[in-house]
């Protein structure tokens, strides 16, 4: 194959790949000894691997040449990026373009193996008859757990999580999080480094102080190998023991394979420009070796020759089918960027006769405890969620002694892999709640919401949606200061492929971690930390008499919290709000006596967002002011300003207006600086004076 794409340069060169030439040995050695069960994360040069895995040249050309039927993503994304979910082969969830970032998914598939296997929470239905798929839908999200019986364990056939790696890109800061966790958590993961000591241009003597095998040693408990990965017969041999090892033992390994790397980088980055080690290189070549491990083992030249002769012509053949194929129709690009939810109605009690009223931080606690004691696929985690402390706002109080450590706890300090590992907790039928402790160290996980969580449906084309809800406490409250006080709303809403709430109130919260949890996409819950307790002055609102455990709130659909008429002889505003601005908004129409003239919308969900509402609001009051905590310059609210002022112009009779805080790089610790950099009602006030006078 890799020849054949060389000899066919121009045509195939028109979208990058790269091809495992010098690879195929530990590749094939790999595939051959997988089974249905398991799960694989390949890395972009292992298109050997696939074939072994029993996927045909064709399959691997139709993305190749990025075409419609392409198994994998339907031509979204590069040649050896796969997604698969056939019944007969190993599972391969969505991974990016895997330079180290696919060790957290892969290990949170692993971490899901170890909580279904830990403990009697699922034993019934492991030691349950296999169901047969073979009829059904093949990609159905049904998860089998008949594998994780204690007949699989003693059979020696219990699923294992494979990771594959350039050795490049074990010098990611996520690898590290992802061995660290594969040990401490004793997960059955094999990580196999192939290393080639070549990242693009530089080689391993500038890039790296140690190989993989040496900086393996550096985590108690990750037995670690070092093979010869050009040989065939080494490699299986060696893999076979590791492998039946993980499948009873149940814990990680790394296997590092020293491979030659035979072919370019990539098609855009040709080996001859940089390369000084190619005849060295070629000295080690895995397929002379190959062919007389087989001439050792009773084949012919006459057998290796029809061998040859076959899958030559084959690969030709696949190759011209696959220049036939169709390609993607241009409506194609509007599909699967969500899987659809089944929540799309309010539905249930939402204030239940008798019932008290309660915190918002105890609508959300509550909402969890409802929610786990219904599913035990639900779990929590995250940096001081356990049982000591129950999170740092006691917004997971009790719940570890109520469900157990294996079901709520904590985390190291990494928010990568809390955030990451969800994408193969997810894969595996789970569904992780986790947490960030403030938005302000929500960074270290951008990474793997961007490039993993939010695409994965997208890139997959569909097969792999990530359903799963990340927490995050927010927003500035008691002189938090810089880094416990911050508002990150215009970056995660500009990650497509999540959906986002920001609800103002406890009876909000508790709807939405509902339709959060039955949503089979990823949800990002923004909790503005000063209306957990309403302890801030003026957010009595936010304390709500506690929906009924049937309640549910559909993402995407924002409250008319202040409804008003349209008044041709008065000057009416909409005031457009969310989290924190709510009470800003509702107080300050109250202080200037102006109820009957301000209609405030409370968006509840900033992504999808109810346009509908919004637009309806604001062609009836004719002006319309955007509420936010943030600094307003490039923010979702100036954005949503500028939509509001395209789609209403004719309606309008001022420009569309924003109140945000002070446009300063951080919000200081200081009380009085905090009051003068963060909107207040006061402050909204006067925005609403300034709107009127036009």
């Amino acid at each position: 194959m890799s020849e054949l794409y060389e000899a066919n340069f121009k045509q195939v060169s028109k979208y990058v790949h790269a091809t495992s030439r010098g690879h195929e040995a530990i590749q094939i050695a790999l595939g051959m000894q997988l089974l249905p069960q398991d799960y694989a994360f390949p890395y972009y040069r292992d298109d050997a691997m696939l074939l072994s895995f029993g996927l045909k040249p064709y399959d691997l050309m139709l993305q190749l040449l990025a075409k419609k039927d392409d198994p994998f993503s339907g031509g979204r994304t590069y040649y050896a990026h796969p997604s698969l979910r056939d019944f007969d082969k190993p599972k391969i969830p969505h991974q990016s373009s895997a330079t180290g970032m696919q060790a957290i998914p892969a290990t949170g598939v692993a971490m899901g193996f170890n909580y279904r296997e830990g403990g009697n929470l699922f034993k019934e239905e492991n030691e349950a008859t296999k169901k047969s798929i073979l009829e059904g839908d093949e990609f159905s999200n049904d998860y089998d757990t008949s594998v994780h019986s204690e007949d699989s364990l003693l059979r020696g056939n219990a699923p294992i999580v494979v990771c594959s790696l350039g050795d490049a890109s074990v010098t990611e800061g996520e690898v590290s999080e992802a061995f660290q966790m594969a040990v401490l958590k004793k997960l059955p993961i094999l990580y196999l480094v192939q290393d080639n000591e070549w990242d693009i241009s530089a080689n391993a003597a500038e890039i790296r102080a140690q190989d993989a095998f040496e900086y393996a040693k550096g985590f108690k408990g990750l037995e670690a190998i070092t093979i010869d990965g050009a040989n065939f017969i080494e490699s299986y041999e060696a893999l076979e023991k590791v492998i039946a090892t993980i499948r009873t033992e149940r814990r990680p390994f790394l296997v590092h394979a020293k491979v030659p790397l035979l072919n370019h980088h990539t098609s855009g980055v040709r080996m001859e420009w940089y390369r000084d080690d190619l005849e060295e290189a070629r000295s080690r070549d895995p397929y002379p070796v190959l062919k007389q491990q087989l001439l050792d083992h009773g084949f012919s030249n006459d057998d290796l020759e029809t061998i040859e002769k076959e899958c030559h012509t084959a690969v030709e053949s696949d190759y011209n089918l696959a220049l036939k194929a169709a390609d993607p129709k241009p409506e194609d690009l509007f599909t699967h960027d969500f899987a659809p939810t089944p929540i799309t109605e309010e539905k249930g009690e939402r204030s239940p006769k008798g019932a008290e009223k309660v915190v918002m931080v105890d609508c959300a606690l509550f909402a969890v405890e409802e929610l786990m004691r219904k599913h035990k696929e639900c779990l929590l985690y995250g940096q001081d969620v356990g049982g000591r402390l129950g999170g740092v706002f006691r917004e997971a109080a009790t719940l570890a002694q109520k469900f157990g450590d294996e079901r709520v706890f904590n985390t190291p300090i990494q928010e990568a892999f809390i955030v990451g590992s969800t994408v193969g907790m997810s894969a595996v039928g789970l569904k992780p709640i986790v947490e960030v402790q403030f938005a302000d160290y929500i960074w270290p996980g951008l990474n793997q919401l961007f490039t993993e969580v939010s695409r994965s449906c997208y890139l997959s084309n569909g097969k792999w949606p990530v359903s799963m809800i990340l927490r995050v406490p927010i927003g500035a409250y008691g002189s938090g200061g810089p880094y416990h006080s911050s508002s990150v709303e215009s970056i995660v809403t500009n990650i497509r492929g999540i959906k986002v709430a920001y609800p103002s109130n406890g009876a909000d919260l508790k709807g939405l971690m509902k339709a959060a949890y039955y949503d089979p996409n990823p949800v990002v819950i923004l909790e503005h930390k000063g209306l957990y307790w309403s302890k801030v002055p003026g957010t009595k609102g936010a304390t709500s008499v506690e929906p009924a455990e049937d309640y549910v709130l559909p993402l995407g659909k924002a409250w008319v919290l202040q409804e008003i008429w349209k008044q041709d002889e008065k000057e009416t505003i909409t005031i457009v709000t969310y989290g924190m601005g709510v009470h800003w908004a509702y107080n300050a129409s109250g202080e200037i006596e102006m109820r009957d003239q301000i209609e405030i919308i409370d968006l509840r969900t900033l992504f999808p967002l109810d346009e509908e509402t919004i637009m309806k609001s604001v062609k009836k009051t004719g002006k319309c002011l955007v509420v936010t905590e943030e600094p307003s310059n490039n923010s979702f609210a100036r954005a949503l300003a500028g939509k509001i002022q395209e789609e209403c112009f004719k309606f309008l009779d001022a420009p569309v207006m924003t109140i945000g805080s002070e446009n300063m790089p951080a919000i200081p610790l200081n009380s009085i600086l905090e009051e003068t950099m963060i909107p207040s009602t006061e402050k909204v006030i006067q925005k609403i004076n300034e709107l009127l006078k036009y």
